[in-house]
């Protein structure tokens, strides 16, 4: 008899989801699918408020990469307002996302993905958790939490707030940095650049005990999408969209981010209420690309700083035309913990970074407002529509988490073919499941805009679609 397998919820991620795997009469894999059960209302609710709200309303969509939220919602607001913004406010901008970017893949390296890596993946569950990876690898966890309270220190430094702070704004930012603060962080930099060394030592240092597992997990021809700077280097603030496909041809060399619904259109299942973007020009569900570290890497010439792109040219040499298994989002996301050091250390040390020229000012002078930034996860796009008194009309967002959607739910099919087999149904065998998803570091609080904590189930159906079996974590 066929089954239904339900893992409920999925757990070490952020937000709500659960996966569903049927099987059919002999015990093997047919389907498989991600479900995000968060309702989203962010975008509905800002309808009526004044532009200039944005940015704080748009970063308490999420507690982890509130930055990324208010970069882009403050970007749009700059479009509004069409002004430029003094060049050391990019900067700051900038110096911000960084330290956002460097906590939240130390958050995934360590306390998410890190049990499944240092432990094992069949490993007792009830050891496979932040607690037994600071019993067996102390010296791990501990790299791992200092990185991500650098990280979080440094926000605050900035901001002074570790969570929503209200530094970013449209125009700019709302104060300049003072040398004591430059100094400061500076000295925070030599530190955590030898343990985020560390980190990427480590996890080279287990690839092989992997090998399966980078074979298939998200191991899928797709398109890569991300935005580049004008030599084609890693950037997470300003640029220009760049799309490649599998086998590494560029297709979108430079997209102006106001022309992105040339490109990107959304698909809606009745299985998740997580939308699913594409590329136009291959259709739906074929226009499936992916963002985030893995991606950003497969489509950049080079980092711009030493050890980033000593380690970006390690990551190329792993596969060709493109580094396409999902597994090695891990060591993507490593390599641009060592970029965000090293790029804040540049910042920091730039002549005018003590300008206190940090902010224009102006009203609503433009209808249409769209801002993109890379959030650690991926691309993140905000675009609002405004009346003649500044109000909003309308928000779309994309973020990145919803854009890796279809490539999630590819993931989980092709894992759960290669390692769920019925009728008895392993612990193991779940826990890829789950890692797979993982190894994307979706927020789904951020893809759905909804507030909430994050459980996940997985339900296995038979092939009728009865469920059989559900598997829920607390």
């Amino acid at each position: 008899m066929a089954q239904n397998i339900v893992i409920d919820p999925v757990t070490r991620i952020e937000g709500h989801a659960k996966i569903t795997i049927q099987l059919d009469e002999h015990g093997f894999v047919h389907d498989a699918h991600f479900h995000v059960t968060q309702v989203r209302g962010f975008e509905k609710f800002c309808e009526g408020r004044p532009f200039y709200e944005m940015p704080g309303l748009m970063a308490r969509i999420c507690g982890i990469c509130p930055v990324s939220h208010l970069v882009a919602s403050s970007k749009a607001c700059d479009a509004i307002m069409a002004v430029s913004i003094p060049p050391v406010a990019e900067n700051l901008r900038r110096l911000m996302n960084l330290a956002q970017i460097l906590q939240s893949h130390a958050l995934n390296a360590v306390h998410l993905s890190g049990p499944d890596l240092a432990l094992g993946m069949d490993a007792p569950a009830a050891e496979r958790n932040i607690f037994g990876l600071v019993e067996k690898h102390p010296g791990l966890a501990q790299d791992g939490i200092s990185l991500r309270s650098v990280g979080q220190h440094i926000i605050e430094t900035l901001g002074n707030k570790r969570v929503h702070p209200a530094w970013i704004v449209p125009g700019g930012v709302n104060s300049p940095l003072s040398a004591q603060q430059r100094d400061h962080i500076l000295s925070l930099l030599p530190d955590a650049l030898v343990k985020a060394q560390r980190l990427v030592d480590w996890f080279k240092s287990i690839m092989d005990s992997f090998s399966e597992e980078i074979r298939v997990f998200g191991n899928f021809p797709s398109l890569f999408m991300g935005l580049v700077d004008e030599e084609q280097n890693l950037e997470h603030y300003h640029g220009s969209l760049k799309v490649i496909d599998f086998q590494g041809k560029t297709l979108v060399p430079s997209l102006p981010v106001d022309r992105y619904g040339d490109y990107i259109a959304e698909a809606v299942e009745p299985w998740s209420y997580l939308k699913s973007p594409y590329f136009k020009a291959k259709g739906y569900p074929n226009g499936i690309y992916r963002v985030g570290p893995l991606a950003r890497l497969n489509i950049v010439e080079g980092c711009g700083t030493r050890w980033a792109d000593q380690e970006l040219a390690v990551f190329k040499d792993m596969d060709q035309p493109v580094v396409s298994s999902s597994f090695h989002y891990h060591y993507a996301r490593l390599i641009e913990m060592l970029f965000c050091i090293e790029r804040m250390q540049q910042l920091l040390e730039e002549p005018d970074i003590l300008d206190t020229h940090v902010r224009a000012y102006a009203s609503a002078n433009a209808r249409r407002g769209i801002g993109v930034s890379e959030a650690p996860r991926g691309t993140l796009i905000h675009d609002y529509e405004v009346g003649p008194n500044g109000l909003i009309k309308s928000a779309n967002l994309i973020i990145a988490t919803g854009n890796n959607n279809l490539a999630m739910n590819q993931a989980v099919l092709q894992v759960a073919k290669r390692f769920v087999r019925g009728p008895d149904v392993t612990d193991g065998m779940l826990n890829r499941v789950e890692a797979v998803i993982r190894a994307y570091d979706p927020c789904l609080s951020c893809s759905t805009h909804a507030l909430g904590k994050m459980p996940l189930e997985v339900t296995i159906v038979d092939s009728d679609g009865h469920p059989v079996r559900v598997c829920t974590n607390p």
